[in-house]
């Protein structure tokens, strides 16, 4: 073994460098790069591939024969005492550990000239553990650090990115770990993921994203809409009777809540101050909500699709993952438990699915189930065309209705209906699973999620047909602020229902199931109707902010809410889902639902208001103008007539107001989504290819495991003497000897096959 002043400096040699460096000669031991490859133990597991790039950093010579010589010097005891000290405890000889030192001084030479960012990413990948990693970042930077400073010196544009890179990476660790610490309810995730799956799991992640959606929306309203017409609001003379938080009419009529209360006029800040308009700000607020809702939907589906369909692990289900790997940093007890119930109930529904992948039906079962199917498709389509006509009739009717019935709770009838139709029918719905009986209970959330899209979406497109040609063309005054009081009805009306089913129905339902029919059991989550029921109250919101800018800040209210009420009847009244499914995909689903149709509905309906419809004369900021838009084509031409100003008429004319850049845009999304699928759909098939290729090598693995072994028992029993001397010395040799035979093979059988296949 290598003294501690033979380690301490060490001279690699490296060929290439560039002359022109000052040498340091040293009386240090030369260690040719040969030794360093056919080394019997290696520490470093790719040293061979990594090239001393920039070599200028390092103090070198020529020699007599031209070649150069690397000089530094590392104390590799206190780089690598675990392994040294390993290796003395194995009984191995003194060149082994020299050959390791050798080694890790050629590994330090190697990280040396590299950036921080292959610095980390090389020393991140060495087997070793976080401790030696640690003492081998400490060496290289003190390695560094020793060398001269005109060596170090980079050139301008090389220093200023690696700073760039460097602040890069701190500000995003900075920001990771900020949102992580902020982050609501992640212990209690991971206690519904722990017991229920990654299927329940999903609907409060995806009611936790729209939490955070809506806290964007109403902060954005709230600064340029709501405070500002604050600083010259009115006192209001209305008086409050407590109504008016079910029916939102009266005392908040005259209120920021509605559109009716925002006045057309600029905003003066002080007698010569700057001037605020509130038309432009209004439409241009919810114009930029609309666009940040637009690129975050595509964004965050692009992103969840990514991750759930194109990236290849997700097709191995994360078995090794699973079963091979814990977190050794879990040692608090309960954590510990949460951490085992995790892990089994994501094998369980790994399994689960292997299981029912492997089924295969008859011609005549499926037969069966294709007639169950269309039939309880046609039932419900029957069902969803009968409500639909029950609304549109009510609706029509409404105005007629409210007219001969002065009392203020009649306001609330269409609400009051909407909503038990909205509560009653995806119970109908789901009661087709005793009929249909999928195998895959992935299908079975596919198709209530159809079904019950179909009719609370429909129902909601009635709606903006009444509101739009009914409500906005009666000559109501202020029909604006109408339209808001009824999306806001409608809205709290689902909200109460729900409260009532949690509280009420889910309740009822457990004694039902516990004490009077034990038949039935405790019931299980319904993830297609709660999920519907998040993207019904969304899409209400959305189209409501235009008339309603509050309604962000009541719907992040009730999410909030709503999250602590399904938590604690989660865990009071649902058992875990008999069939146990793997939801990794169902996020990108749930988002694309509330992309299309819910979003582009929205758009649709807020397109027609702003472009075709005309403003109320006495009440909201647009006042006066024959169309909503008008407002921004007179802005326009305002702009138009200063040349400073131009670059923005131009956007306006080119990007924003042209059908062709719209059309474009479309068409390069649609692109991207085809190129999207079909990489998934490549991968698929490599991936399975992979998978029967290391099944046919396994089989081949063991047709000649079997065949070694049957020719040893051959040679055995042809000549049995040959092998018993050999066994009795190694029986009376010690513990050592055995190691030491070991060792030796080995080192013959590496240099064997370096000497055969040199780049191995």
């Amino acid at each position: 073994m290598l003294s501690g002043d033979q380690v301490n400096e060490i001279i690699v040699e490296v060929e290439n460098v560039p002359s022109g460096v000052q040498s340091h000669p040293s009386s240090s031991q030369i260690v040719p790069e040969k030794t360093l490859v056919n080394s019997s133990f290696s520490l470093v597991s790719s040293i061979s591939d990594i090239d001393v790039t920039d070599s200028q950093i390092f103090s070198n010579w020529n020699d007599k024969k031209g070649k150069q010589f690397l000089w530094f010097s590392t104390p590799v005891n206190e780089l690598f005492p675990q392994t040294l000290h390993s290796s003395e405890s194995m009984g191995l000889d003194a060149p082994c550990t020299s050959h390791e030192s050798i080694q890790g001084q050629k590994l330090i030479a190697s990280l040396i000239p590299m950036t921080s960012r292959d610095r980390i990413k090389a020393i991140r990948n060495q087997p070793r553990t976080m401790e030696e990693k640690r003492n081998l970042r400490k060496m290289v930077d003190k390695e560094k650090s020793k060398q001269p400073r005109r060596i170090l010196e980079f050139n301008g544009c090389a220093q200023c990115l690696n700073s760039i890179s460097l602040a890069y990476r701190r500000s995003k660790n900075s920001l990771s770990e900020l949102f992580n610490s902020i982050s609501l309810w992640q212990k209690t995730l991971k206690v519904i993921g722990g017991k229920f799956g990654t299927s329940v799991l999903s609907y409060f992640n995806f009611l936790r994203w729209l939490l955070k959606f809506n806290i964007f929306l109403f902060i954005v309203t709230f600064s340029f809409i709501i405070i500002p017409q604050l600083t010259m609001a009115e006192k209001n003379h209305l008086q409050f009777t407590g109504l008016e938080f079910l029916t939102g009419a009266g005392y908040f009529r005259d209120t920021v809540m509605y559109y009716g209360f925002y006045t057309n006029t600029e905003i003066q800040n002080g007698s010569s101050g700057t001037s605020y308009n509130m038309q432009l700000a209004y439409i241009f607020t919810v114009g930029a909500c609309l666009v940040v809702c637009f690129f975050s939907l595509l964004f965050s589906m692009a992103r969840y699709f990514r991750n759930n369909f194109i990236n290849p692990h997700i097709y191995s289900r994360g078995i090794a993952k699973l079963i091979f790997c814990w977190d050794f940093t879990v040692t608090h007890k309960s954590a510990v438990k949460l951490k085992q119930k995790n892990l089994s109930t994501e094998i369980r529904e790994n399994l689960s699915e292997i299981r029912q992948e492997n089924v295969k039906l008859t011609l005549n079962q499926q037969l069966i189930r294709f007639s169950a199917h269309l039939a309880a498709w046609v039932v419900s389509t029957g069902v969803t065309i009968a409500c639909c006509v029950a609304v549109y009739y009510l609706a029509e009717n409404n105005s007629e209705f409210l007219a001969n019935h002065r009392n203020p709770g009649t306001v609330l009838l269409l609400p009051f209906v909407v909503s038990c139709i909205n509560l009653v029918m995806p119970r109908f719905y789901s009661m087709f699973r005793l009929v249909e009986r999928y195998e895959m209970p992935r299908h079975e959330v596919y198709s209530l999620l159809i079904r019950n899209i179909l009719l609370k979406l429909s129902i909601v497109g009635i709606l903006c047909y009444y509101w739009i040609n009914t409500v906005a063309l009666a000559g109501e005054e202020c029909w604006e602020t109408l339209i808001g009081q009824e999306i806001y009805r409608l809205l709290l009306m689902d909200f109460v229902f729900s409260l009532t089913d949690s509280f009420l129905g889910e309740f009822l339902r457990r004694i039902i199931g516990m004490r009077l029919i034990t038949s039935l059991g405790l019931q299980e989550f319904d993830i297609a109707r709660n999920v519907l029921e998040l993207i019904y109250s969304q899409t209400l919101v959305w189209i409501g902010t235009f008339f309603c800018p509050l309604l962000p800040f009541i719907q992040m209210m009730t999410l909030f809410i709503m999250f602590y009420v399904k938590n604690i009847s989660l865990m009071m009244n649902f058992q875990p889902l008999s069939k146990a499914w793997r939801a990794s995909q169902m996020m990108t689903v749930f988002i694309f639902l509330l992309f299309f149709p819910s979003f582009t509905g929205v758009l649709c309906t807020l397109a027609i208001t702003i472009w075709r419809l005309k403003p109320s004369a006495d009440c909201g900021p647009f006042r006066g103008l024959p169309f909503f838009i008008e407002s921004i084509y007179r802005w326009i031409d305002t702009l138009s007539q200063s040349r400073s100003y131009l670059w923005v008429v131009w956007i306006y004319q080119n990007l924003v107001g042209s059908v062709h850049f719209f059309f474009i845009l479309t068409l390069i999304v649609l692109i991207i989504t085809y190129l999207y699928w079909q990489i998934t759909e490549g991968r698929k098939i490599m991936i399975r290819l992979l998978h029967e290729q290391i099944i046919n090598e396994g089989k081949d693995k063991m047709f000649l495991i079997e065949k070694l072994i049957k020719l040893q028992d051959m040679e055995k029993r042809a000549s049995p003497t040959l092998f018993t001397p050999e066994r009795r010395d190694v029986e009376q040799s010690g513990p050592l000897r055995v190691r030491e035979h070991d060792a030796a093979r080995d080192l013959r059988f590496r240099r064997s096959v370096q000497e055969d296949n040199p780049k191995a």
